[in-house]
């Protein structure tokens, strides 16, 4: 009979297999011209890829073959220069590899006592960020999925100490708890509040987009001591609009309200020096996210949750259970305990090696080259006939329209422009109007791809 645990031990077979899935990741990692690629219909997936499981298996060269010729080709390379849609991501090709040696070491990054030695490298890069935010050196938190998961997990705090003060206080908790933001703000907040059964109450904001402190101060009259969490944006998806975040700040503070902001795509673009200004007031924040996978240049998924005191998330998260109590109550944080989840990846080491390879300055000169080509293709969109910019960009979101196109012209276009492989750049919209947008991130994107894109426009 055969043993068990065959695919565990160190056969030939299994020798072969990881150097075959090694080789494949060596050379995907050290691509000189990452390959765009396109979704494949179900059934040419179907007809190609089908029958891979079996009671025997098919073996490492066959799965890895599967996937290298069918299944990888039929996904979009998020980190090829020529993706602009959604937020794209580009990984240094340190933070790629390292990404692999985090799998490799199996490292459980849930508690102290199993991952110290990553958990200490994590806390290196979120203090880190927490200084460059201008949060107090008491600042801490963990690398959880992503921002969804980041903005649910300090909403939650919010709300847990919005309901210990209110008992401290001797006063009875609403009957619904409400969260205050701009109807810009991303979609994971109002996902938070339906996951949390709070409302949102969201405030105005100006006619370029950004959120002010005036604007939330009406909202929080009107809905009082429901309030538990104000929230500004540190860039919005759609056009990388940075909120007055000092303003709103400042009017959460005064009425001793939770301040959280989401700088998930954007934040990353307070380590440039020119843009502190823009940010001013983030120093002010009670959380703050930001996601290492968009313009920090790390793999999928991570996104930085940062507290400006620990504690209390600490008494938020916290989970209880008896096979747990060896864990909890130690003087050194579980990174489990400040979010909602609990078996965890050390998903900041890639961003780790990457920043301790490279140095905070490349890091600094790679963000500001994605500001600086944003605003040269803005002033280049607005040169060119028939072509005009919806908003000016702030950070390295570029909104435009051509004008006369309907929603089906963009789509027709862009569905030609990735068939030929040239680039992925999916239409959006604002106030009910079709639009393009090209969300730079990458440092490979150049000036000369971008304008070969216009050049498909005319």
């Amino acid at each position: 009979m055969t043993a068990p645990d065959d695919m565990h031990r160190i056969s030939p077979d299994t020798r072969h297999t990881v150097e075959d899935v090694l080789e494949y990741a060596r050379r995907r990692a050290l691509y000189e011209d990452v390959p765009l690629d396109k979704p494949m219909s179900p059934r040419d997936l179907e007809r190609l890829a089908s029958g891979s499981i079996t009671p025997e298996g098919i073996g490492s060269r066959r799965a890895i073959a599967l996937f290298e010729n069918v299944l990888a080709p039929a996904c979009v390379s998020t980190d090829h220069p020529g993706y602009l849609s959604f937020i794209p991501s580009a990984p240094s090709k340190a933070s790629l590899a390292f990404d692999v040696v985090v799998s490799a070491s199996a490292i459980y990054g849930g508690s102290w006592v199993e991952g110290a030695g990553a958990v200490f490298a994590e806390n290196e890069v979120l203090h880190w960020l927490a200084k460059e935010f201008g949060l107090p050196a008491g600042a801490g938190g963990v690398f959880v999925q992503g921002g969804t998961i980041g903005n649910l997990s300090a909403l939650v705090t919010a709300r847990d100490a919005a309901r210990r003060r209110a008992a401290d206080e001797g006063r009875q908790t609403p009957p619904r708890w409400v969260i205050v933001c701009s109807a810009e703000a991303h979609s994971s907040i109002a996902s938070a509040a339906a996951v949390m059964d709070v409302d949102v109450a969201t405030a105005e904001v100006d006619a370029n987009g950004r959120l002010h402190g005036d604007a939330v101060a009406r909202v929080l009259d009107d809905h009082g001591d429901a309030v538990f969490a104000v929230v500004a944006t540190g860039g919005t998806t759609n056009f990388g609009i940075v909120d007055d975040i000092a303003s709103v700040g400042a009017v959460a503070r005064e009425r001793g309200i939770w301040f959280h902001v989401d700088g998930a795509y954007g934040l990353a673009a307070m380590l440039v020096e020119s843009m502190r200004p823009v940010f001013a007031g983030v120093e002010l924040a009670d959380s703050v996210i930001v996601d290492p996978h968009k313009w920090l240049f790390a793999p999928f998924d991570a996104c930085a949750l940062i507290y400006r005191e620990p504690a209390l998330a600490l008494s938020a998260h916290t989970q209880k259970a008896e096979y747990l109590d060896t864990l909890t109550g130690k003087p050194d944080w579980n990174p489990s305990d400040l979010a909602i989840q609990l078996t965890r990846r050390a998903r900041g080491l890639p961003m780790w090696f990457s920043l301790a390879t490279h140095g905070t300055d490349q890091y600094r000169a790679t963000i500001e080259y994605g500001i600086d080509l944003a605003r040269r293709i803005a002033d280049e969109i607005e040169s060119r006939e028939g072509l005009s910019l919806v908003r000016d960009p702030q950070l390295s979101v570029v909104v435009f329209r051509r004008e006369g196109w309907t929603l089906a012209d963009y789509e027709a276009w862009s569905s030609h422009l990735l068939e030929e492989q040239h680039a992925f750049v999916v239409p959006s919209s604002h106030a009910g109007e079709p639009v393009l947008r090209f969300a730079i991130i990458s440092p490979l994107t150049t000036f000369e791809l971008l304008t070969a894109i216009l050049d498909t426009l005319d």
